[in-house]
């Protein structure tokens, strides 16, 4: 072996010079993102934090912990999303280790996955690979750059834009920007994404935005955002672009069995790898009954979240989307367990059967909607009656949606409140525990008036207050960051 010796003098001068060294046992910024693997890798980062909000899934819970469809057990932190107790510290959720169902969680999964995409954004465009290829790159990161922007938004208002990866701990302190700045961002990295030449369903590979995908967060962040014309062209777009269509029968849309048919419906989903490791999420646990004991609903459940009665009772009788909810169930055994004997928390125990999985003994098969076609058809319906009044156009959209349901037309001849509010509960029946209802109810400023009414034996008082429609921003964030500052309403 060669052995080098180096005189000591030059030992001791070597510690006063600087030495230019290439790496080569680690990888850093300015070395990578040179090839298209590179590039591929950097993307695949970015969607990393997806798994992040839907282990939880923060995702779903902060919405369907809070509203007036579904509640939890008032168990490991959950009744402080339920009963609006939650501190700007989220002291409950740490204290039982249950920071993946908090809005915490949602903050920085979301900024983690803006700062991955940001460094895709910035350093893709000199990755030496097909020209075609990068720029369908660039347009999902674009896309998920949107999307963790749209999850920060609509939970917590006026947030910090990071639109430049941080070379310095200095540059990742940014301030919070009005939330119509924000929607201006979103609205400027959709575009880029729907001018990359993503391909469309069913082309598109699973877990990836088809170009109607993003056409379709378009449209829902500008309902968020009350731009209805910039929301009901974009929902058109994607209805007319013939790409996606309703299932026919809408349990179909959820069972375990029927995933692969159901992405012509479910446009864009959190994706479940039942393997592990793997990506999977807690709702087929919780949603199932207690000691795993329903065969049809999981091999093991555990009896952590129901609907309420009074959401049940809301279904017309003949509405389809009912059978997706549950007053009994069959045990292993064969026999039917009484409603009264559901759950010990409560007589009046209903079960949800949007996330069946009674299969799977490593993670969980169902994915958990994110965008849907049918969502196109209620924002357009939104949209359209907002600016034209309860217009013939606007009741096709929503009989579409309800035709599928196996019910009747709407009746005709409402005046524009009555059917915009006839088009907001057609929304909490359709998207019922996909995280979507507490956002019409912030959304339209109905939270103050429903959820005080949507109780039960559980929870028999719910002082929702104004604070609510958005959650604090983490006090940790703002001890690590002197430029933010708490949402008003929570300071």
């Amino acid at each position: 072996m060669k052995k080098i010796f180096i005189p000591i003098l030059a030992a001791f001068l070597l510690t006063s010079c600087e030495l230019d060294e290439t790496i080569y046992s680690s990888i850093y910024t300015e070395a990578f993102y040179k090839t298209a693997a590179d590039a591929e890798k950097g993307l695949i980062a970015a969607y990393g934090p997806m798994g992040d909000l839907g282990s939880g899934p923060a995702l779903t819970l902060l919405a369907d912990m809070s509203d007036d469809q579904t509640y939890p057990r008032s168990v490991v932190g959950r009744s402080t999303l339920t009963l609006f107790t939650y501190d700007v510290n989220y002291t409950n959720q740490k204290s039982n280790g249950r920071l993946m169902e908090s809005p915490q969680q949602v903050w920085a999964a979301s900024y983690d996955g803006i700062e991955k995409a940001n460094w895709v954004i910035a350093k893709v465009p000199e990755a030496s690979m097909d020209e075609t290829r990068k720029k369908q790159i660039l347009g999902e990161a674009y896309f998920l750059r949107a999307f963790y922007h749209w999850m920060l938004v609509k939970n917590f208002g006026d947030v910090p834009i990071k639109i430049t990866p941080s070379y310095t701990e200095a540059e990742a302190l940014t301030a919070k920007s009005p939330k119509t700045e924000v929607f201006k961002q979103i609205y400027a990295d959709l575009e880029q994404a729907e001018a990359a030449g993503l391909p469309s369903y069913p082309s598109v590979e699973k877990g990836r935005p088809a170009k109607e995908v993003a056409t379709a967060l378009y449209a829902k962040a500008a309902l968020y955002n009350e731009d209805w014309a910039k929301a009901l062209e974009k929902a058109n777009a994607v209805i007319n672009s013939g790409k996606y269509k309703l299932m026919p029968e809408v349990k179909d849309v959820y069972r375990y069995d029927k995933e692969g048919e159901a992405r012509i419906e479910n446009m864009w989903a959190y994706e479940v790898d039942p393997i592990s490791p793997g990506r999977s999420h807690q709702l087929v646990g919780l949603y199932g009954p207690s000691g795993s004991a329903g065969a049809e609903y999981a091999r093991t459940s555990f009896g952590s979240m129901f609907a309420y009665q009074s959401f049940f009772d809301s279904f017309d009788p003949t509405d389809k989307r009912r059978t997706l909810l549950d007053t009994n169930y069959l045990n292993k055994s064969g026999k039917v367990v009484a409603q009264k004997d559901i759950t010990p928390i409560s007589a009046k125990g209903v079960l949800v059967k949007k996330y069946q999985d009674p299969v799977s003994t490593i993670g969980a098969i169902p994915n958990i909607p994110i965008l849907r076609l049918a969502d196109m058809y209620l924002i357009a319906a939104e949209a359209e009656a907002r600016l034209n009044g309860a217009t013939a156009t606007a009741y096709g959209y929503i009989n579409t949606v309800r035709k599928r349901a196996g019910l009747l037309d709407l009746k005709t001849g409402l005046s524009k409140d009555a059917f915009i509010d006839a088009v907001i509960q057609e929304r909490a029946w359709e998207f019922f525990a996909e995280g979507d209802r507490w956002y019409d109810l912030t959304r339209t400023g109905k939270f103050l008036t429903v959820i005080p009414k949507a109780v039960n034996d559980v929870y028999p008082v719910r002082n929702v207050q104004p604070k609510n429609k958005y959650f604090p921003i983490p006090q940790d964030e703002l001890n690590a960051n002197p430029k933010l500052e708490q949402n008003p309403d929570w300071k």
